[in-house]
């Protein structure tokens, strides 16, 4: 690019939307924003308020037919828990919801304008297997700790203070970096699409989401979800079905089809562009793509750490109505797979099928989507992409925010401050935490910009942080014989073991050199992930099975049952009889181990060895592909949208949980000073007691079918104390 003018020459003789010919850009944006900055501030500040109030307005509608000492602002329970009766539709859209950051539409798209067809579908399959694993452990929370709050609950219970703080650490580091993360990505692109200053956009747009997640808690975060998951998936419609069936400068899959296959010839032999160096036969349409295998490696290692280690996933599945557990996050996990894959199939396609102008490092900062949605649909596009982006920056903004307050107010406050503490300080704690986190987050993120870490630089990296206490922590609820001297050092030395590797590898292959740019590289990366997912589980299995826990499961649910601040008559499961009792779970588990595990396979194995003799892909082989991601996203619109409406207009007929049938002993709550920390507690198992401490847990009066004053929820609304149904979503 020499004084503003490139040799760039569009092989398609295309032209901009405002009909502007491409030719001689040095860059796709050239450094102006398609939008004006004022709407660039109606978004970040605008449209956050209007979902704040709407949200809040939501929740303050819930609460005014609740019994008073069962609304969301009164009853800590109901804050951090959501009554834990939340059906599977609304859970499915929670899981999508926080589970789309702006690395899944920006990062997917870059993917696909890399690698080609490969991109997506390892960006999808590599990010869902995590979630539909993590049903299992949603059923073993109903199954062994139905009444905790947070993941650390059950590793202080288990393992003692030093395995709580150890986990703790890794619970807020992974918090830390999925908010970073989103706030980094939705920045750089309101940024490139308005000009608003990226350091101000990164303080300000975690502002309004704490608003309404203070004001109502977890039942805030889910009415949010479900909205913002309703308006990105119709944003994604929109961008397939103008790509794929126009009117537009594709319009078809063949069209599509035989763009790519010029754009790649070109591709070879032109600087300045990204291409498909690592596939084979240098082409864009096939699933022999070297970089397309080692960026699914690193995505399947990294996101087991931000599933599994990040509270949020816990508390969802801590909420959910029993039989929602399993059934709403394979669902969710199912339905999310269509966001990657079908958008990036489309707008990260569409990049090289237009050959549009777009840099290295334009695609580096994640702006391949808004380029093509500008081409496409003008500033109308860029409006598109920012609203959906700025939507799924906040929906995974309001559940960090929630799991940071509930583990700051839980692990922290009343474990190590205030065991006291009453549910009105809980609600305060939590609330303080979550304006702490929303501005904390901001500057995290505002550093990272300054030091140039770009988002696809963060997202491939943080296995190689959090990736080690994955097992670990799995362990805590599926292996009975994991010591707390092997969690620890399976965490720790995991996490050891991941540095050496990632520093050694990129020393090794420049010269010795270790930068950000070093750091980056595939292989560093890719050897840090692995080590930190493999290297935890084999010091945690050897570390333990020299002295053997031998924990009784019996344990855990007495103790963790006393930890209910304030009544919950649904922290506790009926013995037998009905889709929510401990004999339904004991059946769900049995079948969604075995159908997780197939379906993993499936998705990681057996689906891209299917693909292997097709390379590259034929013209109709790439029609049913595309076929694929449109019906998928089309399916997962009816899973997540429509799905929890038919929920609220034909519930479950077996919705509500009767106390008397519970199948364990219940308990009044009480503050759990049996289960305070002592001094002396490196291995301590708190279960068993710790001196000078007395355990206390007297029974519920006896409840005998609905009384005045209890409340029972429906899918979207409650059974008020006169058993009148309140037509809002979750009781609040």
């Amino acid at each position: 690019c020499v004084n503003g003018v490139s040799q760039y020459k569009n092989i398609f003789g295309l032209s901009d939307y405002m009909g502007k010919s491409y030719d001689g850009r040095c860059s796709f944006f050239q450094g102006t924003p398609p939008l004006p900055e004022g709407l660039g501030w109606f978004i970040i500040l605008g449209i956050g308020v209007i979902f704040a109030l709407i949200t809040s307005l939501m929740v303050w509608f819930a609460s005014s037919h609740t019994r008073e000492d069962q609304q969301v602002g009164r009853n800590s329970e109901q804050f951090t828990s959501g009554g834990r009766q939340i059906p599977a539709g609304l859970t499915a859209a929670d899981v999508v919801s926080k589970w789309t950051w702006a690395a899944t539409l920006l990062q997917s798209s870059n993917v696909a304008y890399q690698q080609g067809v490969s991109g997506p579908f390892w960006y999808a399959a590599g990010a869902t297997i995590q979630v539909i694993l993590f049903a299992t452990l949603a059923i073993e929370i109903k199954r062994k700790c139905p009444a905790i709050h947070t993941v650390l609950e059950v590793v202080l219970v288990r393992w003692g203070v030093a395995a709580h703080m150890v986990f703790l650490f890794f619970c807020i580091l992974t918090n830390l970096i999925v908010t970073a993360m989103l706030i980094l990505g939705g920045a750089a692109t309101v940024e490139a699409l308005t000009g608003v200053n990226v350091y101000a956009a990164s303080f300000l747009i975690p502002i309004p989401v704490c608003v309404y997640t203070a004001f109502g808690g977890l039942k805030g975060t889910y009415y949010a979800s479900f909205t913002h998951t309703v308006i990105i998936f119709i944003a994604l419609l929109i961008f397939m079905w103008k790509i794929y069936a126009g009117p537009s400068d594709i319009g078809s899959s063949d069209r599509m089809y035989d763009n790519l296959v010029c754009d790649a010839i070109k591709s070879q032999n032109t600087t300045g562009l990204e291409f498909a160096t690592g596939n084979s036969h240098g082409s864009l349409l096939t699933m022999w793509s070297q970089g397309g295998l080692i960026f699914g490696i690193v995505n399947i290692v990294g996101n087991f750490g931000t599933v599994f280690v990040d509270q949020s996933y816990w508390q969802g599945a801590i909420a959910c109505q029993p039989s929602a557990t399993w059934k709403g996050y394979l669902l969710g996990g199912i339905s999310w797979f269509a966001i990657p894959f079908s958008m990036a199939t489309s707008l990260g396609l569409a990049a090289h099928a237009l050959n549009l102008p777009i840099t290295p490092s334009e695609s580096a900062q994640g702006l391949v989507p808004p380029a093509v949605a500008v081409h496409l649909l003008g500033q109308g596009g860029a409006f598109l992409i920012a609203f959906q982006l700025f939507l799924a920056v906040t929906s995974t903004a309001n559940s960090e925010q929630l799991a940071v307050s509930s583990l700051l107010a839980y692990d922290v406050y009343k474990r190590y401050i205030n065991p006291q503490a009453t549910g009105k300080q809980i609600i305060f704690v939590s609330r303080a935490g979550i304006i702490f986190w929303a501005i904390f987050s901001g500057v995290v993120a505002a550093i990272l910009k300054q030091f140039d870490i770009s988002l696809g630089w963060v997202y491939m990296s943080m296995g190689n942080f959090i990736g080690s206490a994955v097992v670990p922590i799995t362990f805590s609820l599926t292996w009975k014989d994991c010591t707390a001297l092997g969690a620890i050092s399976g965490a720790v030395g995991g996490l050891a073991a991941a540095f050496i590797g990632w520093f050694s590898v990129a020393a090794s292959l420049n010269n010795g050199v270790i930068n950000v740019d070093t750091l980056g590289g595939n292989y560093p990366m890719l050897t840090g992930n692995l080590l930190s997912l493999c290297v935890s589980p084999i010091i945690c299995i050897i570390v333990s099975l020299m002295s053997p826990q031998n924990y009784d499961w019996k344990d855990l649910e007495e103790k963790t049952g006393t930890y209910l601040v304030e009544d919950d008559p649904h922290a506790h499961l009926k013995a037998s009889g009905g889709v929510d009792s401990k004999e339904a779970m004991d059946n769900a588990y049995y079948w969604v181990t075995r159908g997780g595990t197939a379906l993993s396979i499936v998705l990681i194995i057996l689906w891209p060895l299917l693909t292997l003799p097709q390379n590259p892909f034929s013209k109709s082989y790439f029609g049913w592909w595309v076929a694929i991601a449109f019906i998928w996203g089309h399916m997962a619109f009816l899973a997540t949208v429509v799905y929890p409406v038919v929920q609220y207009f034909l519930p479950p007929k077996d919705m509500y949980l009767d106390p008397s049938e519970s199948g364990i002993a219940p308990v009044k709550p009480q503050e759990m000073q049996q289960n305070s920390p002592a001094p002396a507690g490196f291995v301590m198992n708190p279960a068993m007691g710790a001196p000078g401490m007395m355990m206390y847990a007297p029974p519920f009066q006896s409840w005998n079918g609905p009384v005045q004053g209890f409340s029972t929820v429906g899918p979207f609304g409650a059974t008020n104390v006169q058993g009148m149904p309140t037509p809002i979503f979750p009781q609040a």
